[in-house]
């Protein structure tokens, strides 16, 4: 019986350390069979409950708010939910400046949201004018259109900026994504947008509902990663997000789609109980996307910082934010917050809060609601 007690002891105390359930403590290592079955609840609820209950917003830093939202209301059809100006050291340790006096409007498209937001100070740098859609700061967020013929003729009238040398529709040489059609373009600052079409048998079946809305909603944000397996530690296995499907493509059709000659990628989607997914682009070709958009230098760091327009934030619901924390901490994970910074009065929709870098530095914001 000891011998066995004692290798249950060793088992459970492995399974501790990996799901980061507190060491079990008892007189000489001696415990119960309660012990065994408390400690055993303990593992299976953390495995059943994960990190992140919902995919809150896309958010992303703009360099003039008024034209930023004219751009995304009049072009884009998004509506405006809300719209304030905060300063204080809150702000300053959530976004780790100095000096932080910031307006963020919040916009809704369908069931999901961005937010814009704008530092008046201290102001940062625009996105490089060089940025490519292989670099590895690439983000984007992907709005579903009713009928993308419709959609693309709706964007030449405003003239947007192409990167996408028109919409292409994914072969079926591609059978997981066939049909999908997409359209790659920019807004006023030069963020990445895209229009995304799905026909019947593909995507989420809410874009499948008769509308007469062109602009239906946000079906996810989009990023560059550089080792799909490393990303996949962060989000499935930590954050608790689940691994959707995956694709291979390449072809002409994704070159054109991404203006990357030769493109390769290797396509994960993820997603929440609720929200926009979350989607890797690994460039397997070419594989010369850059991890930083600008030079490491004393006086600029080879990061985006939250006032740079580079910046983007995708904000997550979590249901335990300091344990969280806690196992990001003993993780070795990048906060750009100083900490878990309590939100005056909730003038930001949330109770508390931390950013926090995944591995190749896209920000995520942790909110506790």
């Amino acid at each position: 019986m000891k011998m066995l007690q004692r290798s249950l002891l060793s088992l459970l105390m492995i399974i501790s350390v990996i799901m980061g359930v507190p060491h079990l403590q008892g007189s000489n290592h001696l415990f119960s069979f309660n012990s065994i079955a408390h400690s055993t609840e303990l593992v299976r609820k953390s495995a059943a409950q994960p990190a992140v209950t919902a995919v809150a917003s896309i958010g992303m830093t703009v360099s003039n708010l008024d034209q930023a939202l004219d751009f995304y209301t009049r072009v884009l059809t998004f509506k405006q939910v809300s719209d304030v100006e905060v300063l204080g050291s809150e702000f300053e340790q959530l976004n780790g400046l100095f000096g932080v006096r910031l307006r963020v409007v919040k916009l809704q498209l369908g069931d999901e949201f961005i937010e814009l937001t704008e530092y008046l100070t201290p102001k940062g740098r625009q996105i490089p004018t060089d940025s490519r859609s292989h670099d590895r700061w690439f983000q984007h967020i992907a709005i579903v259109v009713r009928d993308m013929d419709q959609a693309y003729q709706h964007l030449r009238q405003y003239n947007v900026q192409h990167t996408s040398t028109a919409p292409q529709r994914i072969p079926k040489t591609n059978p997981v994504a066939a049909g999908i059609q997409a359209f790659y373009f920019k807004d006023p600052d030069g963020h990445n947008l895209e229009v995304i079409y799905f026909p019947p048998g593909k995507g989420e079946p809410k874009w499948q509902k008769p509308t007469e809305q062109l602009f239906l909603g946000i079906d996810h944000t989009a990023i560059g990663v550089s080792h799909t397996a490393q990303s996949l530690t962060f989000y499935r296995d930590v954050l608790g997000l689940k691994l959707a499907g995956e694709s291979l493509n390449d072809g002409i059709e994704q070159a054109h789609l991404n203006l990357v000659e030769g493109a390769r990628l290797h396509i994960s989607g993820l997603r929440a109980a609720t929200g926009p997914g979350v989607e890797f682009l690994e460039y397997l070709e070419p594989q010369d996307g850059r991890s930083l958009p600008y030079p490491q230098s004393s006086i600029s760091p080879a990061i985006a910082r939250p006032n740079d327009v580079v910046y983007w934030q995708t904000t997550v619901v979590v249901n335990d934010i300091k344990r969280l924390f806690q196992r990001l901490s003993r993780n070795r994970s990048t906060f750009i917050s100083t900490n878990i910074i309590p939100m005056p009065e909730q003038v930001l929709g949330f109770k508390q809060g931390v950013i926090i870098r995944d591995p190749d530095g896209h920000a995520i914001q942790l909110v506790e609601k």
